[in-house]
């Protein structure tokens, strides 16, 4: 029997209820070290391990066997598997080419291209049987590594390619809020990237390679102001409106994990404002996963800092909002 979104809206609203609240995320705060902070994460049921990240990796392999049990139409979650897709190249070319075997342990799933797929295509310089959207820049990428041993050229190369496909499929897909969602990533992508090129010095050439242009972003003067240094920048950008970035200039302002954190709950309200109260179509399922993926960041948060013995005060500022 085919799956309806009227099911699948019902079965999220359900599961919504075991993300995580504010009280929990302060319970989990209260570990007093990485054991602890792994049992208090079993005993809510979190997930299955004898470590904090296969108990995570044990959870979001669940989350996702449960959108495909209820999804009517999983290619929704596309776009965002394909990001996957790229690290996984990413790490396969650069392990290959070192000749080292290591980045088998850092393959991502799920994802749309499988493992085996995508070492045979850099093993054997064959990227046929990528996608036609990935496989140009695998190509491109390839080469710049084998050739120039330039990785960041390289990764410029297959962040470009990813990130006009998210859009181009965002588009496709008959969702109002995954268009400006994959638009609002995709803008704060090419800032970041305007912002470390002003910092490093890139040139022009670099910046054009890297950043992708889209309907209602004006690359070209992103470009123009990166390449006269960081106060020629961040004065444009601060009269810039898109997507809150006026907001977020002034938090890199007071220091880049600010401006971070800013475009991560940026992100996780643009869901929660078009998610949480849709009634019918993909949105509430998008929102859900999102909101393990914003669930799953605080928890690597809170792990880290346990791990580093930092003050709980300055964990609780990094803490980024949640769904639930």
């Amino acid at each position: 029997m085919a799956l309806s979104y009227e099911y699948s809206i019902g079965s999220v609203r359900a599961r919504e209820n075991a993300l995580f609240t504010k009280t929990d995320v302060e319970q989990l705060l209260g570990s007093k070290s990485s054991a602890d902070l792994c049992q208090t994460l079993k005993d809510k049921g979190y997930g299955s391990g004898n470590s904090f990240d296969a108990i995570v990796d044990d959870h979001m392999e669940k989350v996702w066997a449960y959108l495909k049990s209820i999804a009517p139409d999983f290619a929704v979650f596309t776009p965002f598997l394909i990001q996957n897709d790229v690290h996984n190249f990413k790490v396969t070319l650069k392990g290959i080419m070192s000749a080292r075997d290591y980045y088998k342990a850092l393959m991502l799933s799920p994802c749309t291209v499988e493992h085996k797929d995508i070492i045979y295509a850099v093993e054997h310089r064959n990227m046929q049987k990528l996608p036609e959207w990935l496989a140009p820049a695998a190509e491109k990428a390839y080469e710049l590594l084998a050739h120039s041993g330039d990785a960041k050229a390289s990764d410029a190369v297959l962040d470009k390619a990813v990130m006009k496909e998210m859009l181009r499929l965002s588009g496709d897909i008959r969702s109002a809020f995954l268009k400006d969602y994959f638009k609002a990533q995709v803008f704060y992508n090419n800032i970041k990237i305007a912002i470390r090129a002003a910092r490093t010095g890139a040139d022009k050439r670099y910046l054009k390679t890297a950043m992708v242009a889209f309907e209602g972003f004006d690359r070209d003067k992103i470009i123009a102001a990166a390449v006269k240094g960081s106060d020629a920048l961040l004065d444009t950008l601060s009269k810039t409106s898109d997507f809150g970035c006026k907001q977020a200039i002034e938090e890199y302002k007071k220091s880049p994990s600010a401006f971070e954190k800013f475009v991560d709950d940026k992100l996780i309200i643009m869901a929660k404002e078009s998610c949480k109260r849709a009634s019918e179509g993909a949105e509430p399922m998008l929102g859900y996963y999102l909101g393990e993926e914003a669930q799953k960041k605080v928890l690597h948060i809170i792990s880290s800092g346990i791990n580093t013995a930092t003050d709980t005060d300055i964990i609780r500022e990094r803490l980024r909002e949640i769904y639930g």
